[in-house]
């Protein structure tokens, strides 16, 4: 369900691949690991065969960032290595473009990531970054759920007001709080202090988790981001 959740996603956006996976080597690692793309499956192969879960250029990117990041920025990111520009060259050979990575830090978890990609020799929306930042929380936050990667208690969502849950919506779509407020034809103010009592109720402190946590609790959907 998430992989094809996944994929119509990419679909949605015109994005060819998607990579949901823990940084690890998979050939020798077992348990409670998460890994879903729809690479070709030379690629996987490959990359396996290599040992390539934890040096993987991009899954080192991955230490020095907190949100997603171009793939073009990587070399400006890490010291790059002659083996890491093979990497770079095999993936482009088997089909593989520009990306996007969204890393997954948990405290006590091995690092994971939710990358997008587009086929080899096109050029990646940029005008979607965000809204892969959004979908790459929430797919490794439900991807850790499904597979027993850590247990959660069972809480019950946050209530929001209509208005609150419009400013949540609104600022998922990557909208400031002032266009919020035209767009909603209320205070700037206003705006301001629905989302911070939107942010308290669910316990977080950045918009973008809030955006997260309110889709995996249903009270926005992936449709209504795309749909504006």
């Amino acid at each position: 369900m998430l992989r094809g959740a996944l994929i119509d996603c990419c679909e949605a956006m015109g994005i060819r691949y998607f990579a949901l996976t823990h940084h690890i080597d998979f050939r020798r690692e077992d348990g409670a690991a998460v890994r879903i793309h729809n690479y070709p499956s030379s690629w996987q192969d490959w990359f396996d065969a290599n040992g390539l879960g934890k040096c993987d250029p991009i899954h080192r990117a991955c230490h020095l960032a907190s949100v997603g990041f171009a793939w073009a920025n990587v070399p400006d990111m890490i010291r790059m290595t002659p083996e890491d520009r093979i990497v770079l060259d095999e993936a482009y050979r088997v089909g593989i473009g520009d990306g996007f990575t969204i890393p997954s830090s948990i405290p006590g978890e091995t690092l994971g990531s939710c990358s997008f990609a587009v086929g080899a020799g096109d050029a990646f929306p940029e005008e979607f970054q965000f809204v892969c930042q959004l979908i790459g929380g929430f797919a490794f936050e439900a991807a850790r759920r499904l597979s027993g990667a850590r247990d959660f208690a069972v809480e019950s969502a946050p209530i929001l007001t209509d208005r609150q849950r419009d400013c949540v919506l609104w600022a998922a779509r990557g909208k400031t709080d002032w266009e919020i407020s035209v767009i909603l034809g209320v205070g700037h103010e206003t705006v301001i202090q629905h989302l911070k009592h939107a942010r308290e109720r669910y316990g977080v402190q950045k918009r973008a988790l809030l955006a997260v946590r309110a889709l995996f609790d249903g009270l926005i959907s992936f449709s209504d981001i795309l749909r504006h």
